[in-house]
């Protein structure tokens, strides 16, 4: 059963992506979204997959350092940040059209990894969750004129990799080792388990998660993390 301060938790998610928010809402609680004011070029680290946690802290912590929490309300800030890499480099979102076709000719026949940073923060306690999300992405061997015809949507425009797995068109995946939500930029998985980690207050109520349609939402690419989730 639910206690009274669980009936009261909000989520704070760092991002404006109507793609995050429609997988927070899964939830099953409110979700307020705020970007945070951050230079994400100023994080060089090299390496793809701390990169994109570097970059989910820094979120966070901007959007900490002048939050103020409520007294009636429990507020879990989530961050998260995706990149594309290929042959060690990362692919972000692409400047221009030309850009998008490059990279997806790069990727085309081939398979990549795909980083999705997160942090889970309760606002009150400060206590928070860290991690990364790396999923195996084999693309299938889509031709020129299928990524011309993709582009010219403006679909990959602010996509790491330029490209989005979810697209009902294109379809540019052929096979996935990984969750497929965290290929479409929010690890929803692997947040329910640090949810279920979080200390510095009572624990997350996420009886009022939405497994069916969580289970729906990755698309028929089997994940390796769903059936390990302890919500009951």
């Amino acid at each position: 059963m639910s206690s009274d301060s669980d009936n009261q938790i909000e989520f704070l998610l760092a991002s404006q992506s109507p793609r995050r928010r429609e997988l927070m809402a899964l939830l099953g609680r409110p979700v307020r979204q705020m970007a945070a004011d951050v230079d994400e070029e100023s994080v060089n680290t090299p390496d793809p997959a701390v990169n994109v946690i570097d970059t989910a802290v820094l979120k966070a912590h901007t959007i900490a350092r002048t939050f103020t929490p409520s007294q009636n309300t429990r507020v879990i800030l989530i961050a998260a940040d995706t990149t594309v890499a290929v042959d060690g480099e990362m692919l972000n979102k692409p400047a221009d059209a030309a850009d998008a076709q490059r990279m997806l000719r790069r990727l085309r026949g081939r398979a990549h990894e795909v980083h999705s940073g997160y942090v889970v923060r309760d606002m009150s306690s400060g206590a928070e969750v860290v991690g990364v999300h790396t999923a195996v992405v084999t693309m299938r061997p889509y031709t020129d004129a299928e990524i011309e015809r993709y582009v010219a949507t403006g679909d990959p425009m602010d996509k790491a990799g330029a490209y989005a797995i979810q697209h009902p068109v294109f379809r540019p995946v052929q096979a996935l080792q990984g969750c497929f939500l965290g290929v479409m930029g929010l690890p929803l998985c692997d947040l329910l388990g640090a949810l279920a980690q979080l200390g510095g207050g009572t624990a997350v109520d996420l009886t009022a998660v939405d497994l069916t349609a969580v289970h729906r939402a990755h698309q028929q690419f089997p994940c390796p993390l769903f059936d390990r989730l302890a919500i009951r």
